[in-house]
């Protein structure tokens, strides 16, 4: 029964068999509320899923979509399968049996099986609530609550793969002849359900469990669901309320539980709010005014928490002979206590971690982001390495004491001539001045908010002894933000724009953000889309859906005929049905992605370290990820549709321009 909606989400073996999940049964658990209550707090559970990485050690799924945008590429170059040239590389069939796509590199996959397992179990309860006795005003706030997982599964969907099956209901045996439905039509019966949930789910102060789906989520989730459908308005006052009487507050000040890093003799942080607000011991607590939703993921051994390991995926792999210092020595070594040359001022294992470097920060992250009104923002907390929040490579010390260079700054290229001797006492030189000291810049040298990343690896931390390949901090277990009001001024800023880009106001919903990360650069005058897109970067870092929104916020742009801060104006019809790697034309999401990120840049890049080729390509089609190989054979009965510039594309494939009539087909097998 519930498994018979599945026939979508993965291969044909393991889906088509209309089987409950294995750990329901229905006949003796969705007739109570105990069972109903269970399924919504899987569906609770499964929201962090994408933000941690418990598909491999080396992956954390929602580094794919910071990938596919302006702010990071993969990293991990010693991988056969590294997937830098998209445009050529990225196919239905990319992967069809594991959610590891690719050499680690991307978890597309791992988005579509995780979209409808969330949407499945959500139907569940849909499916089922009708059939147990309880409180009339309570059904409807767990009607409210499926809602959410639903809408937030699809909203994700929609801009991911396009116009893809609408799933309202279990069937009672498999659906083979699913259509895919206009992502416009999912777009409005999200928007309606979740009209509804606004109504009858409560607000956070009125629920028993931090992480359960609230009313402050449901509003958020509505406001987006109406900027997509070009309700601008109507986003508005939903953003108003959360701003103005939903009882949440931005924090400005210093609160909750001071972590004062990994190793501070090695990386101190000065305390500060912005450092105290990316705590996961801070995250969730009743101090903290400014969450709207979170996701717990803290506590005992005994209890099913998922290790984030941030430190482990996320930091630049610098611990080997891949960068010297100008002697030609090894510049940075992962030494356990116990060794004779540790020192605990350049303990930078502990400090920042053990990276394996399988995504890296762009440039323009690094770097260009930081700039408002033309002018480098020196004192953004966000952005700040005197508070220890952000890291710089140059501003690690060679710990190799049989260097020179022992303690000196490591530096990219040699700042000077460095000689030396032969056997016969004859000068030799080893390097010259301005020589690359880094023979892999891609996985090995780049910034990182440490704010973000870092994490109280309270077990590894405390081993005396670490293997070097390890390192003694991964990452942990860890709260996550999934909603908090930051955004929603954001989100309102972004509303203004599509009513009236000359709203004054707009530059204010940015400002007080600034503001409170003590920047020195304000906005003045008319903001752009772009300026508004920048701060979402600087703020919403690996919390935002980067891609998705992006893509929302292309499509926006489509229908409200703003134009972008290049001027570029965009068709509903063509923004997303585009090929080829030209600048012209494309979406918004293409022209970030190639003009910020480091996509298409005509360069080759060779990596002497691994002796590979990497090119960073990314193509106008792929605003859309192809929809899997899996689930399309599995739908034997029917075309799906797919994305342009895929090999199964083909524009004749029906669909449902509505969601009424992809309802009213559901029950047809």
């Amino acid at each position: 029964m519930a498994g018979a909606s599945m026939v979508l989400t993965g291969c044909k073996e393991s889906f088509l068999e209309p089987d409950p999940q294995t750990m329901f049964k229905p006949s003796e658990v969705f007739t109570t509320e105990d069972g109903i209550r269970s399924v919504l707090a899987i569906c609770d559970r499964q929201l962090k899923r994408n933000y941690v990485s418990e598909d491999s050690r080396e992956m954390m799924a929602l580094a794919t979509e910071y990938t596919f945008s302006d702010l990071m590429v993969p990293a991990a170059t010693d991988k056969s399968g590294f997937l830098d040239n998209v445009d050529n590389m990225l196919r239905s069939n990319s992967d069809q049996s594991t959610e590891k796509n690719l050499g680690r590199t991307n978890s597309i996959y791992f988005f579509w099986r995780q979209g409808y397992e969330g949407i499945r179990n959500a139907n569940t309860i849909l499916s089922f609530i009708d059939g147990v006795p309880m409180d009339e005003t309570l059904k409807k706030e767990y009607i409210g609550r499926a809602y959410f997982h639903r809408a937030y599964r699809y909203y994700a969907l929609v801009f991911q793969y396009g116009h893809v099956p609408l799933l309202t209901k279990l069937t009672s045996s498999p659906k083979l002849s699913y259509h895919s439905t206009h992502r416009d039509a999912i777009l409005e019966k999200m928007a309606l359900d979740m009209e509804f949930a606004v109504q009858w789910v409560p607000d956070q102060k009125d629920m028993q469990y931090i992480g359960m789906v609230n009313k402050g989520a449901c509003r958020m989730l509505l406001s987006k669901l109406y900027l997509a459908l070009g309700r601008y308005e109507d986003a508005k006052k939903q953003l108003d309320i959360l701003i103005d009487q939903s009882g949440y507050s931005l924090m400005t000040n210093n609160f909750g539980t001071f972590f004062e890093g990994g190793e501070p003799t090695s990386w101190p942080i000065t305390r500060n709010v912005i450092w105290d607000l990316h705590r996961p011991e801070n995250k969730l607590i009743t101090a903290n005014k400014e969450v709207i939703m979170g996701m717990p993921n803290r506590g005992a051994a005994a209890e099913s928490f998922i290790p984030m390991l941030s430190m482990r995926i996320m930091y630049p792999f610098f611990f080997d002979g891949r960068i010297k210092m100008p002697d030609g020595k090894q510049a940075l070594y992962n030494l356990d206590r116990t060794n004779s040359k540790y020192r605990v001022e350049y303990d930078y294992m502990r400090g920042l971690g053990r990276g394996i470097a399988t995504f890296r920060t762009s440039t323009f992250y690094q770097d260009g982001l930081w700039a408002v009104n033309g002018k480098m923002d020196e004192t953004d907390l966000r952005h700040s390495a005197e508070t220890g929040n952000w890291m710089h490579m140059e501003d690690l010390r060679c710990n190799n004491v049989d260097s020179e260079f022992y303690g000196q700054n490591i530096m990219l290229y040699s700042d000077r001539d460095f000689w030396s001797k032969d056997k016969d006492g004859n000068p030799v030189l080893v390097t010259s001045k301005g020589q690359l000291l880094c023979s892999d810049t891609i996985r090995r040298w780049y910034d990182v908010p440490h704010y973000i990343f870092c994490l109280d690896d309270v077990v590894n931390q405390a081993l005396i002894k670490n293997n070097g390949l390890e390192g003694a901090t991964e990452g942990s277990v860890a709260d996550w933000y999934l909603y908090r009001l930051a955004e929603a001024y954001l989100l309102r800023a972004e509303a203004k724009f599509y009513i009236n880009p000359s709203d004054p106001t707009i530059k204010d919903d940015l400002n007080i953000i600034r503001k409170r990360a003590q920047c020195s650069k304000l906005y003045t005058g008319n903001v752009t889309i772009g300026d508004i897109m920048d701060e979402r970067a600087r703020e919403l870092f690996y919390e935002e859906w980067r891609n998705v929104e992006l893509t929302r916020v292309s499509l926006c742009l489509a229908r409200s005929g703003r134009p972008d801060e290049w001027g570029n104006t965009y068709n509903v019809e063509t923004f997303d049905k585009q090929t080829g790697t030209d600048l012209d034309g494309g979406s918004y999401w293409y022209q970030r992605c190639v003009r910020k990120g480091m996509y298409n840049k005509g360069v080759t890049i060779r990596v002497d370290a691994t002796k590979t080729d990497i090119n960073f390509i990314m193509g106008k089609h792929n605003i859309y990820w192809p929809i899997p190989y899996n689930a399309i054979e599995a739908n034997k009965n029917a075309k799906l549709w797919q994305n342009v510039g895929y090999t199964e594309y083909d524009p004749a494939t029906p669909i449902w321009n509505t969601w009424e009539e992809a309802v009213a087909d559901e029950d047809k097998i």
